[in-house]
């Protein structure tokens, strides 16, 4: 489950990059309405991750440093995912570039926490 919700998370934030790279490019206002959707969607996939995540920390032999620090940028996630979707309830014109920028960053901390966390699903720990 916990994979399931990594990857929906890189991929519905990679996609609010992606509309806000068209919408920087094309300026139909409707790829910011698409961002905006997909980044609260991303934010409820990364939200139920951390969720798993701190309960998998309660558990004495998961408070190792990687644990931590994998929790700690799903949080990072969650609050500048949350910053930028304040950031695209905005109108359209005002979004960029800082929309961009922000969808850029939570997108790249997206795929770092993937595989933090599918490279500890590989070495038989779950996060």
């Amino acid at each position: 489950m916990h994979a399931f919700l990594l990857a929906g998370t890189v991929t519905l934030f990679l996609g609010a990059l992606l509309s806000d790279l068209d919408y920087a490019t094309s300026y139909r206002v409707q790829w910011t309405s698409f961002a905006s959707w997909l980044i609260a969607a991303g934010l409820l996939f990364g939200a139920f991750a951390l969720a798993f995540t701190l309960v998998g920390l309660r558990r004495a032999d998961r408070r190792e440093v990687g644990h931590i620090l994998y929790g700690l940028v799903l949080l990072a996630i969650g609050l500048l995912g949350f910053i930028n979707a304040l950031m695209h309830a905005k109108d359209a014109w005002a979004v960029m570039p800082e929309g961009l920028i922000l969808s850029a960053t939570v997108s790249s901390l997206a795929c770092v926490a993937a595989w933090m966390g599918l490279f500890n699903f590989r070495m038989g720990h779950l996060p």
